[in-house]
């Protein structure tokens, strides 16, 4: 009788273990899977050269001269070889959903028509930007495709070429939502701003786009813009363009992801405030890195500088309605780091792949 007490004491031990260990798997687990991760970048590519001396003349008569100046630069900065090191980075980072900016088609007419006046549009493709971008990404092995896309301004201008005959050079910019191959997207929004101003008799547009994007079964509302820089009178068209795009968003309840260049320095920027005041998180503040304040911009015009210049904060992530936004006890709730900004990140010929770096962002939720 002893014996078998003693056994039935040992088995109920080992019952007892076995539940209680179970228990403790059953609980790790569900923390596990109670936490939703994204991954998400953005990215201004630069168009190659300084516009701001073009879109600042004096006089009709300087601009054949100016945009002769930024076409030699747009050269200097090739293009191709920058694509390669962009979708390089988007290769490592591998985000479910990448914001493009200053994603730009350059086409050429010889001879011009523009300096007389002419309005018959250039079709010949120098560069293209987008599918450039994903032919590298493809050659890396890796999926993405285009999921939304906003055309903004459209301008084409008289260069002056070294025989004084002209060469019209159009511009055409865009912004651009890519999407992983396994992150299931929809309705699918593109919107230009209605704040926008004129020059040269020509519009200058920005806008935004959005999508729907499911990960891992949780639901987001992705956002990408440009803003107007905030010089260009004094911040008033960047401001009125940000409010727009608040209310825009106002009305929505699932957790928003809003990246791109905000052109708004962080911290203390008014456009900055306007966001955090309407909800916004900025999530690079998640992540403190005491020996990292994350200036994303900007390196030379040419690229050619060869330690970072880098000096303010200006492409960011926001999140909003992100209140499941929480430390899981083994996980931070964001880890964000540059691209593009250290020497190693130079292309081969010692370019940087941008005049900005770029910000890869990956956002713990906390499911509900």
């Amino acid at each position: 009788m002893k014996t078998r007490l003693a056994n039935l004491r040992v088995w109920l031990a080992g019952l007892v273990f076995f539940l209680l260990a179970g228990c403790d798997r059953v609980s790790a687990d569900a923390d596990n899977s109670a936490t939703d991760t994204i991954t998400v970048m953005t990215r201004n590519m630069y168009v190659g050269a300084d516009l701001d001396n073009v879109l600042a003349a004096q006089s009709p008569e300087e601009i054949p001269g100016l945009v002769a100046e930024a076409w030699a630069t747009l050269q200097q900065t090739n293009y191709p070889e920058r694509a390669r090191a962009m979708a390089t980075e988007i290769a490592q980072a591998q985000p479910h959903l990448v914001g493009l900016q200053e994603v730009s088609i350059i086409r050429t007419q010889f001879p011009g028509d523009a300096v007389l006046g002419g309005t018959t549009p250039a079709e010949d493709v120098v560069f293209d930007f987008l599918p450039t971008l994903l032919e590298e990404l493809e050659a890396l092995g890796h999926d993405y495709r285009v999921v939304a896309e906003i055309q903004n301004t459209d301008i084409e201008l008289p260069r002056l070429n070294p025989d004084f005959t002209f060469t019209d050079v159009r511009l055409t910019d865009f912004d651009a939502i890519l999407a992983r191959n396994d992150v299931e997207v929809s309705n699918g929004a593109a919107q230009n701003f209605e704040a926008s101003f004129t020059i040269f008799g020509v519009e200058v547009k920005r806008g935004w786009v959005a999508v729907d994007a499911t990960v891992a079964g949780q639901g987001y509302r992705f956002v990408n813009t440009h803003l107007e820089p905030a010089g260009t009178a004094n911040g008033h068209f960047q401001h009125l363009q940000a409010t727009e795009l608040i209310e825009a968003l106002a009305a929505e309840t699932r957790p928003v992801i809003l990246v791109g260049d905000l052109n708004t320095e962080a911290p203390g920027g008014a456009t900055y405030d306007e966001f955090l005041a309407a909800g916004y998180s900025d999530t690079w503040t998640y992540d403190p890195k005491p020996s990292d304040v994350g200036f994303t911009c900007c390196h030379a015009k040419d690229l050619s500088n060869e330690t970072p210049a880098l000096e303010k904060r200006i492409d960011l992530v926001f999140v909003r309605n992100a209140e499941s936004l929480l430390p899981p006890s083994s996980q931070e709730p964001v880890q964000a780091r540059l691209v593009g900004a250290e020497p190693k990140d130079r292309t081969l010929s010692g370019l940087w792949p941008s005049d900005h770096a770029g910000v890869v962002a990956q956002l713990a939720f906390r499911r509900d």
